[in-house]
């Protein structure tokens, strides 16, 4: 590395180099184990003799700053280290608008669990790693690469692949040109903010519901308002007359798993189009289903152009890869584009060249087909294991997804505490009511599972009995 030297001041050129090396091993800029260029790099990049660098290199190494080693070269020695954190940014004196002017609690360390029934996470073990490697492999020929276009919207082969794959398993309506690739549905959902939510507005969201995107919107300065959610979904008419944006899980609502009626979903355009206001369609794991009845998306039944369909590969392959798309209506196209240019541009171009190779040879649709049968008997495992606890928990109907959720009969549980318990004997399951905005709560267990092997169900279901039943 090049080292920030400085010759001004006082004492001779040898004394100001050796100053400079040895603060910055106190302060900590430089740790145990980096190092120090080689004295006649450093001579050089001074413009000094070489043997004025050996004179400072030689008393730090005398004073135990510095240590050299034949044949590696001269390193800072494992003693020398400065105080913890010193790397790190001073603490600062300005601070952030009130909306961030407090620290989130930060995710606490996930403890091992013997069996992990987390929610919205594939099993990385079904991932065609190998098939992977190859075509990210080949994005980085220089061929490849010169190929890269910069339009603000994503890679064109991965939009014109991501519509085609849209069209055939989802019907829903869309060319390359109208698809934005983005970095997760996150992110696609703030930018769907930037261009319609203005400070103030009103934004409707499920409760329960899922609270980062929930989070994003106020961070938009949206109010955010809670609506109900009941066995059809989304209860439109709780939703406040004056939401300008409804965000909603039409196919699997995150967290209960219910689908959203045909009727409801009729309503929810319906009210829309008398309201003026605009459908998020967040469809975030609808390409494992589980009924030869497939769930119409609301961008299909869309017939005024305000619906923003929302998608995201996190769920069909890895969350690591960070790769979503929105589908707008032609009257945001422009606005979503500009919006995409002046925050990320184009994205990571290797991953989308390599995701629109691996969309367009066939392997996703066949991973997709060979993990649905992994998963369509870990599903209907848990589902038969978990009868046995049908006096305390009641299963929510869902036909999607990756997770199933139960509500506690007694609706006075403390579901948060259940989970205490369950973690206790081994097994990590997710409380309902973590994702409810309102006091009214109803107490319930979301499972997840796509990790956990069939011939684990049964004994992570007798460890959640056990929990459950055993009390603290």
């Amino acid at each position: 590395m090049e080292l920030h030297v400085s010759l001004d001041g006082p004492g001779d050129r040898a004394a100001r180099i050796y100053l400079t090396l040895r603060d910055a091993v106190v302060a900590g800029r430089l740790a145990a184990g980096d190092r120090v260029p080689a004295s006649r790099d450093l001579a050089r990049q001074l413009g000094v003799a070489r043997g004025t660098v050996t004179v400072a290199y030689d008393r730090l190494v005398a004073e135990g700053f510095l240590e050299s080693r034949p044949g590696a070269g001269t390193f800072v020695t494992t003693v020398a280290l400065g105080p913890d954190g010193a790397r790190g940014a001073r603490p600062g004196a300005v601070r952030p608008v009130a909306l961030w002017d407090h620290e989130q609690p930060p995710n606490p360390p996930r403890a091992r669990r013997l069996h992990d029934l987390s929610i919205g996470l594939p099993d990385p073990e079904l991932f065609p790693l190998e098939v992977w490697r190859r075509l990210v492999a080949d994005q980085l020929r220089r061929s490849r690469l010169a190929e890269a276009t910069y339009s603000g919207r994503g890679s064109w082969r991965l939009r014109d692949e991501i519509a085609r794959f849209l069209g055939l398993s989802r019907s829903v309506a869309a060319t390359g040109d109208d698809v934005v690739v983005t970095v997760g549905a996150q992110q696609a959902v703030d930018l769907v903010c930037r261009v319609l939510v203005a400070p103030g507005a009103v934004v409707a969201v499920e409760d329960p519901g899922y609270t980062a995107m929930h989070r994003l919107f106020e961070t938009h300065r949206a109010d955010v308002r809670g609506v109900p959610v009941d066995d059809e979904g989304l209860v439109v008419d709780a939703l406040p007359p004056d939401a300008r944006l409804v965000y909603a899980t039409p196919s699997h609502q995150f967290p209960t798993g219910v689908a959203m009626s045909l009727r409801r979903r009729a309503a929810l355009l319906q009210w829309a189009r008398e309201h003026d206001a605009v459908v998020v369609e967040d469809d975030y794991d609808s390409e494992y289903r589980w009924s030869d009845q497939p769930v119409e998306p609301l961008q299909s039944l869309d017939r005024d152009g305000r619906v923003v369909y929302v998608g995201t590969f996190s769920k069909s392959l890895l969350p690591s890869l960070r790769v979503g798309f929105l589908v707008p209506p032609r009257s945001l196209k422009a606005a979503l584009h500009e919006a995409k240019r002046v925050t990320t541009w184009e994205g990571d171009l290797t991953t989308q060249g390599a995701l629109a190779e691996f969309l367009g040879e066939g392997h996703h649709a066949a991973h997709v087909r060979r993990a649905a049968k992994v998963y369509r008997e870990r599903r209907r495992s848990l589902l038969e294991e978990m009868t046995r606890l049908d006096d305390l928990l009641e299963v929510v109907p869902s036909v999607a997804g990756l997770h199933v959720s139960w509500r506690f009969r007694d609706p006075g549980t403390d579901d948060t505490a259940a989970v205490g318990r369950v973690a206790a004997r081994g097994v990590r399951v997710e409380a309902l009511s973590r994702y409810h905005r309102q006091a009214t709560v109803r107490p319930g267990l979301a499972l997840g599972f796509a990790g956990v092997a069939v011939d684990a169900v049964p004994d992570a279901v007798a460890r959640l009995e056990a929990g459950l039943r055993g009390g603290a």
